[in-house]
């Protein structure tokens, strides 16, 4: 085998007379080895998506939708947590539908394509909000849109792990990834930040003015997007085996069939792969809420401006890029069960402190938000590869696709607990109270982390998963 290539895992299998979906071709070289460029291919999604986590949904459109010309922030951030509470039931609804036609057709790049290109449009249409009351429902629908649109494209991006790694490397590969999309986060948030974020008269002469500098920024990252999906599309392309007839398509109703069927097996022959979809939900809306809240807090609470709130993030995708590729090595040395459970414990002290020293000032927040971020990257990465090490071999798209199917099943608990926190702190304290949102953040985390607890690592088994 070349340096810098992997072998790649068989493909769905017939099992117990029942037809597996169909496959890509996997995408051996010569030697049976995956080409390093095409595991770079893969990650350089992950590093163009950053896009659209890192500069709209957490550190830079939404908090100019939070900000002072769209209303009271405590008022915008009810909104806001609204907006993406709808969009997770909105997920959670439809994912199952799109997930089964995904898997069946058999044509992730295609697919990934298309949903990558509608959250491009949306980004793109974000240029059109100015900072006045009248635009904030029209922000906000974009961003729950496009959230909505995104996770689809990563259901898509999540089931080519497979033909880019092994399970003896799917720990390594998932934190490159990872890490690669918050080091993308750190080159595009300084290219904002210096030419159009922080100067009075941006490169081409954007001004702040209706807040032109923040609009043009966003228009670049739809850009910036745009352009690093395009390799994973012509690296790995949806190749078809000849001799291997296409599935027939399911409707809305077959398709839940499909997934309670998928469900009833997971109860019955790997339950603890089941226990660990149910915890692995709660915990990963939970990192969710901390990014799309985070940039809001920062601002709102602590007294950032918009320029500071775009530099923690800078310092905060560095620290986290740096972090899930060093937690990456460890991931195989320590398991994967021990690294989340210990990021989610570390975040639910940090939260906590950001809480009961809100009014501390931004160092504090410098202090505590950048301890969150140690962890975040860690624990989504871990969570990937802990369920790459227990899948069933040859299901591994229909259980990845259950994967994102029961995360985004409870996606609006942490934008609903985060606005009830803020309900309650209103009603406790009698005026806004912004920062008890981070209480709600941390009691999903701090449910997920209990319900890990008693999840057991299952070996991969040599039989598949009984599917209907």
């Amino acid at each position: 085998m070349n340096a810098g290539e992997v072998p790649v895992g068989r493909g769905p299998k017939e099992d117990d007379g029942l037809r597996a979906a169909p496959h890509v071709l996997d995408d051996r070289g010569p030697d049976g080895g995956v080409p390093r460029r095409r595991v770079v291919a893969w990650a350089a999604w992950d590093w163009g998506s950053a896009a659209f986590n890192a500069v709209i949904t957490t550190f830079v459109f939404t908090v100019y939708l939070t900000s002072s010309g769209f209303g009271d922030a405590a008022e915008t951030s009810s909104k806001l947590g609204i907006g993406t509470a709808l969009a997770g039931v909105a997920i959670a609804l439809l994912a199952p539908v799109i997930g089964q036609r995904a898997d069946r057709a058999g044509r992730p790049a295609l697919w990934l394509g298309v949903n990558t290109a509608v959250v491009v449009t949306l980004s793109a249409l974000m240029f059109t909000v100015r900072p006045d009351p009248a635009f904030l429902w029209w922000g906000i629908t974009l961003v729950a849109v496009g959230n909505v649109f995104f996770e689809f494209a990563s259901v898509n991006y999540n089931a080519m792990l497979s033909r880019v790694s092994t399970p003896a490397t799917v720990g390594r590969v998932s934190g490159f990834g990872w890490g690669a999309g918050y080091l993308g986060g750190i080159v595009l948030l300084l290219i904002l930040f210096v030419g159009f974020i922080s100067p009075e008269v941006g490169w081409f002469g954007v001004t702040h003015d209706d807040g032109l500098n923040i609009r043009v920024a966003i228009l670049i990252a739809a850009l910036w997007f745009g352009v690093f999906a395009v390799p994973v599309l012509i690296a790995l392309p949806d190749r078809r085996d000849g001799n291997q007839p296409r599935a027939r398509p399911l409707g809305v109703v077959a398709s839940y069939r499909a997934l309670f069927g998928t469900i009833k097996g997971l109860a019955r022959e790997h339950p603890h792969t089941l226990f660990f979809l149910v915890a692995s939900a709660v915990f990963r809306d939970g990192l969710a809420g901390v990014f799309t809240f985070g940039g809001v807090i920062a601002q709102g609470t602590f007294g950032f401006t918009p320029g500071q709130v775009i530099v923690f993030g800078i310092a905060a995708n560095v620290v986290a890029g740096l972090a899930t590729i060093a937690f990456g090595i460890l991931d195989d040395r320590l398991g994967p069960k021990t690294l989340i459970l210990g990021s989610l414990l570390a975040m639910v002290l940090a939260g906590l402190g950001i809480f009961v020293f809100h009014d501390q000032g931004t160092r504090m927040f410098w202090i505590l938000g950048l301890l969150l971020c140690v962890f975040v990257g860690p624990a989504q990465s871990a969570s990937r590869s802990f369920l790459a090490r227990m899948i069933p071999p040859g299901r591994e798209g229909e259980i990845f696709g259950l994967y994102a199917t029961t995360g985004r099943a409870v996606s609006f608990l942490a934008p609903l607990m985060f606005t009830a926190a803020i309900a309650v702190g209103t009603r406790v304290t009698g005026g806004p109270a912004q920062y008890w949102g981070i209480l709600g953040i941390v009691l999903v985390l701090l449910a997920g982390l209990l319900l890990l607890l008693p999840v057991r690592p299952e070996e991969r088994r040599s039989e598949a998963v009984g599917m209907p």
